[in-house]
């Protein structure tokens, strides 16, 4: 089954498409512009090239979150409208979940971490080996300090990906934690990631309906509308 994946969940927006573990084609914009404005033409782009439509595809899956609360929203909207117009099933994918596949490689722990403000990262653990992943912790948002109790005396080498992983490593080396931070083109979200994660969600039939599709925020917006008298 072929599934198109979104990923919208921070700066970067992409679009994928992958078939049994192959990444088929493959979309990637970081340049300050808006993913109202990038991320439908990367779609229809990387279709186009690759003479497939939407009746070639079996599902759409997109990154639901944690992110960009705005970014998001943009994605998991797109994501609704594709499946709905075309009558596919849709996979919501762990933003967290589908970056610690980019490291999947590395043996040890995989700390995820995307910036979540006030000394704050959105976080999961996961344990790497011979390719496989673990889940160690749910989806959270976590204190700095907090993570670098849980981590400190952990054995494993450790690997760090995510948008925030500069600030996380910097965290926990400056407090004697060795860790590394993934290489530059692993480091980032990305949409091949969803898709390969989608795949094996597929696999166990964890597949929604359009309107089913929702978002997942591990905390309310930093701005609230004033109450209404």
């Amino acid at each position: 089954m072929k599934i198109l994946a979104l990923e919208t969940s921070a700066k970067a927006v992409s679009a994928a498409v992958c078939e049994d573990g192959k990444i088929l084609c493959a979309g990637y914009q970081d340049t300050g512009l808006t993913h109202s404005r990038t991320l439908m033409p990367i779609v229809e782009s990387i279709l186009k090239n690759t003479d497939l439509t939407m009746a070639d595809i079996g599902a759409v899956a997109v990154a639901v979150g944690p992110g960009s609360f705005t970014g998001i929203r943009i994605g998991v909207a797109a994501a609704k409208g594709l499946a709905f117009a075309a009558d596919k099933p849709a996979i919501g994918v762990s933003t967290l979940a589908a970056m610690a596949r980019n490291v999947a490689f590395c043996d040890g722990l995989i700390i995820c971490a995307m910036d979540a403000r006030r000394q704050q990262v959105y976080n999961a653990l996961f344990e790497a080996a011979d390719g496989h992943l673990t889940r160690l912790t749910e989806d959270r948002a976590i204190g700095l300090a907090d993570l670098l109790e849980e981590v400190r005396d952990d054995p494993r080498p450790k690997m760090i990906v995510g948008d925030g992983g500069r600030l996380c490593r910097n965290f926990l080396t400056e407090r004697g934690v060795a860790c590394r931070l993934a290489p530059a083109h692993l480091v980032m979200q990305n949409a091949m990631s969803v898709a390969l994660e989608a795949e094996g969600m597929a696999a166990e039939g964890k597949l929604l309906s359009a309107q089913s599709l929702e978002p997942v925020y591990l905390r309310p917006p930093h701005a609230d509308l004033p109450n209404r008298a």
